[in-house]
Protein backbone atom coordinates (compact mmCIF):
# COMPACT_ATOMS: atom_id res chain seq x y z
CA UNK A 1 0.00 0.00 0.00
CA UNK A 2 0.96 3.81 -0.63
CA UNK A 3 1.91 6.20 1.50
CA UNK A 4 0.65 9.63 1.40
CA UNK A 5 4.44 11.01 0.29
CA UNK A 6 4.45 8.28 -2.81
CA UNK A 7 0.63 10.02 -4.33
CA UNK A 8 0.69 12.57 -6.46
CA UNK A 9 -0.19 15.78 -5.30
CA UNK A 10 -1.26 19.38 -7.10
CA UNK A 11 2.14 20.63 -7.39
CA UNK A 12 0.69 24.43 -5.28
CA UNK A 13 1.06 22.35 -1.75
CA UNK A 14 4.30 20.33 -2.07
CA UNK A 15 7.22 20.95 -0.05
CA UNK A 16 5.42 21.98 3.45
CA UNK A 17 3.54 19.32 5.74
CA UNK A 18 0.68 21.47 6.47
CA UNK A 19 -0.13 22.43 3.02
CA UNK A 20 -0.25 18.79 2.03
CA UNK A 21 -2.72 18.15 4.75
CA UNK A 22 -4.70 20.83 4.19
CA UNK A 23 -4.64 19.19 0.21
CA UNK A 24 -5.25 16.15 1.03
CA UNK A 25 -7.76 16.38 4.06
CA UNK A 26 -9.64 19.82 3.10
CA UNK A 27 -9.11 21.59 -0.35
CA UNK A 28 -12.00 20.91 -2.60
CA UNK A 29 -14.15 19.02 -0.35
CA UNK A 30 -17.82 20.19 -1.18
CA UNK A 31 -18.67 22.47 2.26
CA UNK A 32 -22.55 22.82 2.98
CA UNK A 33 -22.30 23.95 6.68
CA UNK A 34 -22.77 27.37 7.23
CA UNK A 35 -19.79 28.28 10.20
CA UNK A 36 -17.20 26.73 7.51
CA UNK A 37 -18.29 29.21 4.68
CA UNK A 38 -17.66 31.91 7.06
CA UNK A 39 -13.94 30.21 7.70
CA UNK A 40 -13.06 29.88 4.62
CA UNK A 41 -14.74 33.57 3.70
CA UNK A 42 -12.74 35.22 5.97
CA UNK A 43 -9.00 33.00 5.57
CA UNK A 44 -9.82 34.08 1.95
CA UNK A 45 -9.83 37.47 2.95
CA UNK A 46 -6.61 37.56 5.26
CA UNK A 47 -5.13 35.95 2.41
CA UNK A 48 -5.43 38.72 -0.23
CA UNK A 49 -1.89 39.56 -0.80
CA UNK A 50 -0.36 36.82 0.86
CA UNK A 51 0.59 33.35 0.54
CA UNK A 52 -1.76 30.86 1.40
CA UNK A 53 0.87 29.11 3.64
CA UNK A 54 1.19 32.03 5.97
CA UNK A 55 -3.15 31.90 6.65
CA UNK A 56 -3.06 27.74 7.59
CA UNK A 57 0.17 29.03 10.18
CA UNK A 58 -2.47 31.22 11.67
CA UNK A 59 -5.87 29.25 10.93
CA UNK A 60 -6.22 28.10 14.92
CA UNK A 61 -5.52 31.91 16.04
CA UNK A 62 -8.39 33.36 13.61
CA UNK A 63 -11.35 30.75 15.18
CA UNK A 64 -9.48 31.55 18.58
CA UNK A 65 -9.96 35.45 17.52
CA UNK A 66 -13.17 35.33 15.97
CA UNK A 67 -14.97 33.40 18.31
CA UNK A 68 -14.36 30.07 16.16
CA UNK A 69 -17.14 32.04 13.90
CA UNK A 70 -19.71 32.76 16.11
CA UNK A 71 -21.66 35.20 13.69
CA UNK A 72 -23.56 37.01 16.83
CA UNK A 73 -20.43 37.63 18.35
CA UNK A 74 -18.15 38.63 15.46
CA UNK A 75 -21.01 41.02 14.41
CA UNK A 76 -21.53 42.82 17.69
CA UNK A 77 -17.56 43.45 17.96
CA UNK A 78 -16.57 47.23 18.20
CA UNK A 79 -13.12 49.65 17.79
CA UNK A 80 -12.44 48.59 21.41
CA UNK A 81 -12.44 44.98 20.01
CA UNK A 82 -11.00 45.94 16.54
CA UNK A 83 -8.08 47.37 18.30
CA UNK A 84 -7.58 44.19 20.57
CA UNK A 85 -7.12 42.25 17.37
CA UNK A 86 -4.76 44.65 16.12
CA UNK A 87 -2.48 43.94 19.10
CA UNK A 88 -3.01 40.15 18.23
CA UNK A 89 0.33 38.79 16.76
CA UNK A 90 -1.50 35.35 16.18
CA UNK A 91 -3.21 37.04 12.94
CA UNK A 92 -2.27 39.55 10.13
CA UNK A 93 -2.76 42.58 11.69
CA UNK A 94 -4.74 44.24 9.11
CA UNK A 95 -7.65 46.89 10.05
CA UNK A 96 -9.30 46.85 6.75
CA UNK A 97 -9.30 43.06 7.29
CA UNK A 98 -10.26 42.59 10.48
CA UNK A 99 -13.73 45.28 9.93
CA UNK A 100 -14.07 43.59 7.23
CA UNK A 101 -15.06 40.30 9.19
CA UNK A 102 -17.26 42.10 11.17
CA UNK A 103 -18.97 43.51 8.28
CA UNK A 104 -18.87 40.28 6.58
CA UNK A 105 -20.59 38.57 9.60
CA UNK A 106 -23.41 41.07 9.43
CA UNK A 107 -24.02 40.53 5.67
CA UNK A 108 -23.48 37.04 6.02
CA UNK A 109 -26.35 36.60 8.70
CA UNK A 110 -28.78 39.04 5.98
CA UNK A 111 -28.02 36.37 3.48
CA UNK A 112 -28.86 33.36 6.00
CA UNK A 113 -32.47 35.43 6.74
CA UNK A 114 -32.83 36.19 3.06
CA UNK A 115 -32.48 32.62 2.22
CA UNK A 116 -32.57 30.08 4.74
CA UNK A 117 -28.79 29.33 5.00
CA UNK A 118 -25.89 30.64 3.34
CA UNK A 119 -24.90 27.73 1.76
CA UNK A 120 -28.70 27.75 -0.48
CA UNK A 121 -27.71 31.18 -1.43
CA UNK A 122 -23.36 30.56 -2.39
CA UNK A 123 -24.20 27.02 -4.36
CA UNK A 124 -26.78 28.72 -6.58
CA UNK A 125 -23.19 30.65 -8.17
CA UNK A 126 -22.15 26.92 -9.77
CA UNK A 127 -26.12 25.94 -10.23
CA UNK A 128 -25.64 23.52 -7.44
CA UNK A 129 -23.19 21.22 -8.61
CA UNK A 130 -19.04 21.42 -8.09
CA UNK A 131 -17.79 22.66 -11.61
CA UNK A 132 -15.09 19.99 -12.19
CA UNK A 133 -11.72 21.54 -14.10
CA UNK A 134 -8.67 19.39 -15.25
CA UNK A 135 -6.07 21.73 -14.77
CA UNK A 136 -2.49 20.57 -15.62
CA UNK A 137 0.48 22.06 -14.49
CA UNK A 138 0.82 25.56 -16.02
CA UNK A 139 -2.65 26.35 -16.73
CA UNK A 140 -4.71 27.11 -13.00
CA UNK A 141 -7.55 29.75 -13.32
CA UNK A 142 -7.68 32.48 -10.85
CA UNK A 143 -11.11 33.92 -11.87
CA UNK A 144 -14.22 32.43 -13.64
CA UNK A 145 -17.65 34.10 -14.57
CA UNK A 146 -19.21 32.27 -11.15
CA UNK A 147 -16.50 33.99 -9.28
CA UNK A 148 -17.08 37.14 -11.63
CA UNK A 149 -20.94 36.72 -10.40
CA UNK A 150 -20.26 35.88 -6.68
CA UNK A 151 -18.04 38.68 -6.28
CA UNK A 152 -20.70 41.26 -7.87
CA UNK A 153 -23.68 40.40 -5.91
CA UNK A 154 -21.35 39.79 -2.50
CA UNK A 155 -20.28 42.82 -3.03
CA UNK A 156 -23.62 44.46 -3.86
CA UNK A 157 -24.63 42.53 -0.70
CA UNK A 158 -22.10 44.65 1.61
CA UNK A 159 -19.34 41.96 1.19
CA UNK A 160 -15.65 43.44 1.69
CA UNK A 161 -12.17 41.26 0.64
CA UNK A 162 -14.50 38.95 -1.63
CA UNK A 163 -12.98 40.45 -5.44
CA UNK A 164 -13.21 37.88 -7.98
CA UNK A 165 -9.72 36.01 -7.64
CA UNK A 166 -10.86 35.68 -3.35
CA UNK A 167 -14.03 34.22 -4.57
CA UNK A 168 -12.34 31.54 -6.96
CA UNK A 169 -9.96 30.56 -3.90
CA UNK A 170 -12.83 30.56 -1.82
CA UNK A 171 -14.44 28.20 -4.68
CA UNK A 172 -11.74 25.81 -4.89
CA UNK A 173 -11.41 26.01 -0.64
CA UNK A 174 -15.54 25.35 -0.31
CA UNK A 175 -16.03 22.40 -3.07
CA UNK A 176 -17.54 24.14 -5.70
CA UNK A 177 -14.62 23.88 -8.27
CA UNK A 178 -12.33 20.96 -8.08
CA UNK A 179 -9.19 22.06 -9.28
CA UNK A 180 -6.98 19.43 -8.33
CA UNK A 181 -4.98 18.72 -11.39
CA UNK A 182 -5.63 15.50 -13.42
CA UNK A 183 -3.16 12.96 -11.81
CA UNK A 184 -3.44 14.09 -8.42
CA UNK A 185 -4.95 11.42 -6.07
CA UNK A 186 -7.38 13.54 -4.78
CA UNK A 187 -8.97 14.25 -7.97
CA UNK A 188 -11.32 11.22 -8.21
CA UNK A 189 -11.70 11.57 -3.76
CA UNK A 190 -12.75 14.59 -3.82
CA UNK A 191 -15.32 13.93 -6.54
CA UNK A 192 -16.72 10.91 -5.15
CA UNK A 193 -17.59 13.33 -1.86
CA UNK A 194 -19.60 15.77 -4.87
Amino acid sequence: MATKKEFIRCPWCLGNDIMMEYHDTEWGVPVHDDQKHFEFIVLDGFQAGLSWLIVLRKRENYRKAFLNYNLKKIAAMDDSNVEELMLNDGIIRNRLKIKATIGNAKAFMAVQKEFGSFDKYIWQFVNNKTIVNKPSIGNFLSKSPESDAMSKDLIKRGFKFVGSTICYAYMQAAGMVNDHTVDCFRKKEVAMKQ
